[in-house]
């Protein structure tokens, strides 16, 4: 870890587009300015392990719902019926039900 020493109205830069400023020290406690592009996040640590948290949580439930839908998910091969059940036995009575057509 790198540590710096400022006083108050003096700043500290990140790279080109980061400046943090010391806005005022009052007893064990450190106000800081923070410029930054709007594309960078900048949060209390506490804050940070929140946002975290509940994205983890939302990846878990994301990952468990799609599983429990793709149990209801149709496939191919559900479209057609299986030999020997009824909806199988329905399909070729229907088949056998039909009149031959004449080919010309």
């Amino acid at each position: 870890m790198l540590t710096l020493t400022r006083s108050v109205g003096e700043t500290i830069r990140i790279g080109d587009d980061i400046e943090v400023h010391v806005v005022e020290v009052r007893g064990g406690t450190v106000r800081l300015g923070f410029k930054a592009p709007r594309e960078v996040a900048i949060h209390r640590e506490e804050v940070y392990k929140q946002i975290a948290e509940a994205n983890l949580l939302a990846a878990q439930v994301t990952a468990d719902t799609l599983g429990a839908l793709a149990a209801f998910a149709p496939t191919a091969a559900a479209a057609e019926p299986v030999e020997g059940t009824v909806e199988a036995a329905a399909v070729t009575a229907d088949a056998e039900a039909q009149p031959a057509r004449a080919v010309d």
